[in-house]
């Protein structure tokens, strides 16, 4: 059976495996129960997301991925692709889908992933993250809740950034912006060695919430 992988043009065709924006992501939401800071602008919830072509594959995705043959399938999927996105929208809400992606990593040394996730949030999910994260495929970067660039260094390994002119140290900027939103063959996300990444805000709501919590 195909697996029902997504392609972002940002990303330059590289193919991504996603589930539903904010209802699959867990670490979306605080301890007060409430969306963090960098959620509440989610581009997922926005523009093109909103459109029922691209919210089914992510639908039929939460239930895919428990079928005892995608493993498998996903591996297939990935024989050609040399780079793959793991998740443009959700998390790894499971912990048994965290293995199965875990397991689909080490079966393609030859593709470099890249997973943002806040699940490490939630210490049930250490054990499954720090195998990831010994593979020299994988870069797993754990998502700052921030909007202003702020991290824990040693810890996240992506935030937010109000504006190109306000880039934290330490934090290596990601410059679609400079290229019309696209990655136009910049792979740093995808390289573990590098350990911080800044993504510059965009979009209305962003900026909306950028000027919320600088109030």
């Amino acid at each position: 059976m195909p697996v029902r992988i997504s392609v972002t043009s940002k990303l330059d065709g590289i193919k991504s495996w996603s589930l539903t924006a904010v209802t699959d992501c867990p670490g979306s939401v605080s301890h007060k129960r409430e969306l963090v800071a960098a959620c509440q602008g989610c581009y997922a919830t926005e523009g093109n997301y909103r459109f029922p072509n691209v919210q089914e594959p992510r639908i039929s995705n939460k239930e895919d991925w428990k079928r005892e043959e995608w493993e498998a399938d996903m591996i297939g999927a990935l024989a050609r692709e040399y780079y793959f996105r793991w998740f443009d929208s959700g998390d790894m809400y499971d912990i048994n889908l965290a293995w199965k992606i875990y397991i689909v990593m080490a079966m393609t040394p030859w593709c470099q992933h890249w997973l943002p996730t806040r699940m490490e949030k939630f210490a049930k999910f250490k054990e499954v993250l720090d195998a990831m994260r010994e593979l020299p495929n994988v870069a797993v970067r754990f998502s700052s809740d921030s909007v202003s660039g702020e991290f824990t260094p040693g810890v996240h390994g992506s935030t937010i950034i109000p504006s190109k002119d306000a880039v934290p140290a330490g934090v290596e900027p990601c410059l679609a912006y400079e290229h019309g939103g696209k990655c136009s063959g910049c792979r740093n996300c995808w390289n573990p060695a590098i350990p911080m990444i800044g993504y510059v805000a965009h979009g209305r709501k962003m900026s909306k919430v950028i000027r919320l919590h600088a109030a």
